[in-house]
């Protein structure tokens, strides 16, 4: 019989330049660890064909986003290409009260918001592509167009100027590799004494 020593959970932050393989990355943590739990993003975008409300995000026009902005039920938020994105406070707060884990797929921005709002409770990895040109490479192999390209392929570099405040940095030149990188970065982690409630102060 296993014994269970409850641990407050933790926030796993995967940060990249559009290309790297932060998406892949991300289902196969989820798809291979059922401790793992994708947080839902609020957005102001309209839904696209095949997502659900309160699965793939939590769907809100722009006044309704506001005001939760204003109520501080967000934990991070930021304008992304035209459109608002967010962490609801609320399903993380609880979840990691639970000693649950919740992976982020956010940017910089978000990062840095949520290590101001939940201090201790935040690992940041950022995922880097092995170069410029791989990254354009795989932009195209996945059908962007030339000003989707364009526009990613600037923002690159100023993201990737941000990965020293990440706590970790993985490069994605072989996906299996990266993959497993970050496994073992959420493991190490989860066994933090830091995580440990039930140890003696």
């Amino acid at each position: 019989m296993s014994v269970h020593f409850p641990r407050r959970g933790l926030c796993l932050v995967l940060a990249a330049p559009s290309g790297a393989g932060k998406t892949s990355i991300s289902r196969s943590l989820l798809a291979a660890d059922p401790g793992l739990h994708l947080s839902i993003s609020a957005t102001t975008r309209a839904p696209r064909a095949g997502e659900t409300e309160g699965v793939h995000y939590f769907f809100r026009d722009r006044p309704a986003f506001d005001a939760m902005i204003a109520a501080d039920e967000l934990l991070e938020w930021a304008d992304v290409f035209g459109q608002r994105y967010g962490t609801p406070r609320a399903p993380v707060s609880a979840a990691l009260a639970r000693g649950e884990d919740v992976l982020f797929d956010i940017d910089w921005q978000g990062h840095r918001q949520l290590r101001a709002t939940l201090p201790g409770d935040v690992v940041g990895v950022f995922i880097m592509p092995p170069d410029f040109a791989a990254l354009e490479t795989r932009l195209r192999a996945r059908g962007d167009n030339e000003n989707d390209i364009a526009r990613r392929m600037a923002a690159a570099e100023a993201e990737i100027s941000h990965a020293r405040e990440f706590d970790y940095c993985v490069v994605n030149d072989a996906l299996a590799d990266a993959i497993a990188t970050v496994a073992a970065i959420l493991r190490a982690a989860r066994a933090a004494t830091a995580r440990q409630a039930w140890l003696p102060a």
